[in-house]
């Protein structure tokens, strides 16, 4: 009975995770054309109707539908089940590191690692699509770390100014150096990064970003999708760094360190 229970609570919990992921490939589709996020039905991209409820359940619709719309046909993206079925591993992640509060649902560290992750994901869709990233994710992320001093205060102030030009700095000054090193974007994100997570994990936040992004990019040079000369995104590779050094940046830092010693 109490696995039952227990089973029930976890399958509650993905599915909210799922459902605010959800909303976060909204803002995925609308932010860039200009479109209101939170005015508006949900609808076709392909054909413009309007969706009913049923169309809209997190990970079910898609599946049920076979990825297609009830309408038109016209195939729907996977990107829209992938994001909400990480919306729903990330809320059980920061459950299961940070604890869950009062209802069994996240505490307030929880849901500052979960509103972070939640950032993550917009700036990654959105940048794969424009190579932009909106400074309001800079600022949102900034106000967490504000938060942070107070959540969690094993990283001081000072660390955290550290962090905030730890990568950050470095990456302007390449930028100055070589035209389309970074983007401004880039940038920023590393400094407001840096400001939430310490200068330990944000110096591993950056290189975990590099293996991921170089991976990629070797593939895509190997069959031939990219040239030597074609840029890419590489605020989503940022993105992936930052989501692991959130979990463990501090402990991979601490083992590195003391291989050194």
């Amino acid at each position: 009975m109490i696995a039952l229970i227990n089973g029930l609570l976890a399958l509650l919990r993905f599915a909210i995770g799922a459902c605010v992921f959800s909303f976060i490939n909204v803002v995925i589709c609308r932010l860039p054309h200009g479109e209101s996020v939170v005015r508006g039905r949900s609808h076709c991209p392909a054909c413009g109707r309007t969706l009913t409820a049923r169309e809209l359940i997190p990970c079910v619709s898609f599946l049920i539908q076979k990825g297609k719309c009830s309408g038109c046909g016209s195939r729907i993206s996977g990107r829209y089940l992938l994001g909400e079925c990480i919306g729903g591993l990330a809320f059980l992640g920061c459950g299961a590191w940070f604890g869950y509060g009062e209802w069994g649902l996240l505490s307030l560290r929880g849901l500052l690692a979960f509103a972070y992750l939640a950032i993550l994901m917009a700036v990654a869709g959105i940048d794969w699509d424009t190579r932009i990233i909106y400074d309001r994710f800079h600022i949102a992320i900034l106000l967490l770390g504000a938060a942070a001093l107070w959540l969690f205060p094993e990283h001081g102030f000072f660390d955290r100014l550290i962090g905030a030009g730890a990568v950050a700095l470095p990456m302007l000054g390449l930028a100055l150096c070589v035209e389309g090193a970074f983007g401004g974007g880039d940038i920023k994100l590393m400094a407001a990064s840096g400001f939430l997570l310490g200068w330990k994990a944000i110096v591993v936040a950056m290189f975990l970003g590099l293996v991921s992004g170089g991976t990629y990019c070797l593939w895509m040079l190997a069959r031939k999708r990219l040239s030597r000369k074609d840029r890419f995104a590489f605020g989503p590779f940022l993105a992936v760094g930052l989501a692991a050094a959130l979990f463990w940046g501090d402990a991979i830092a601490k083992w590195y360190l003391s291989i050194l010693q």
